[in-house]
């Protein structure tokens, strides 16, 4: 087939376009960026065979996500604090994120079917029927609803690409109450932009339906807040955790008490008990700012 050079043109624009406007993205968009601190994923997972997820819903984007489709659960989501009363909506339906399954126009996180899923969902990812049967474990949000504001940033975060099997005592005992204490912590001293990654670690683990492996179970939760804006007179006790602080707890019924350290502490932590590599580091230069702000984005 013969293009002249203005049907070229308009054929590469158009392929443009529809790069820019996948939801699964090898290269994360400028619009999606602004979850991360100075537009940087964490550094040290670049060699894992992973999917970067721009979560959009009702045509906006909310959050990123980092996406294992061999466990079929997120290895993080990172996403931006908003200020809020810690309330929860719960009359969201679950959803999806159609293009880890199929080639997909769409870019929204969509409402799992009703009945008769398709196949090829579950390849992917997970789906509703992966955690049907299961007594143990919940959904367990990364990115959690109450660490949102606006009724479709908390909608968003119901999304099976935002959540891990997660034992039920730990979920509503040690986890819940280390998410209310960093709402709180937030709320009162974060001035400015408030970015968190949370994630977990997997130790091979699974959570089995007709005899195949389907969710990796977590072994540890983590998660680690920056916040270069916050208010200087807070209390020492409060103060001494920001600029960015981190915790992580193990995924167990008894005994998965959440601990509080440094970014630093945590990043050595992950170094010995999962893959990333000797290069890891959840934010841009440990968060240190820079000529007083974070106006610009960092572009590695």
């Amino acid at each position: 087939m013969v293009v002249c050079n203005g049907a070229r043109r308009t054929l590469l624009g158009l392929l443009a376009v529809a790069v820019a406007a996948a939801e699964v993205q090898e290269k994360l968009s400028p619009e999606c960026k602004q979850f991360l601190y100075m537009g940087t994923l964490p550094r040290g997972l670049e060699e894992q065979p992973f999917k970067k997820i721009c979560q959009f819903y009702e045509g906006r984007p909310r959050f990123v996500t980092l996406y294992d489709t061999g466990n079929h659960i997120p290895v993080y989501s990172a996403y931006t604090f908003k200020r809020s009363d810690g309330s929860k909506k719960v009359d969201v339906p679950w959803m999806y994120e159609p293009q880890l399954s199929a080639a997909s126009d769409s870019r929204e996180m969509q409402q799992f079917p009703s009945e008769n899923v398709p196949r090829n969902f579950e390849d992917a990812q997970a789906v509703l029927d992966d955690y049907s049967d299961s007594v143990t474990f919940e959904r367990g949000q990364l990115n959690p609803d109450e660490h949102q504001a606006a009724p479709g940033d908390k909608a968003s975060t119901y999304t099976l690409t935002n959540v891990v099997p997660q034992v039920r005592e730990f979920n509503i005992g040690p986890w819940k109450k280390h998410e209310h204490t960093i709402r709180r912590r937030l709320n009162n001293y974060c001035r400015g932009a408030a970015y968190v990654v949370t994630g977990v670690t997997t130790s091979g683990h699974t959570i089995r339906r007709r005899n195949i492996n389907r969710l990796g179970i977590p072994t540890y939760f983590w998660s680690a807040y920056c916040c270069i804006d916050f208010d200087r007179n807070a209390p020492y006790s409060e103060r001494s955790k920001f600029p960015a602080f981190a915790a992580h707890g193990m995924n167990e019924r008894e005994g998965g008490k959440v601990q509080e350290m440094t970014v630093q502490q945590l990043e050595e932590f992950l170094k010995k008990v999962t893959y990333v590599s000797g290069s890891f580091q959840v934010f841009y230069d440990n968060c240190v700012p820079h000529n007083g702000g974070n106006s610009a984005v960092h572009l590695p």
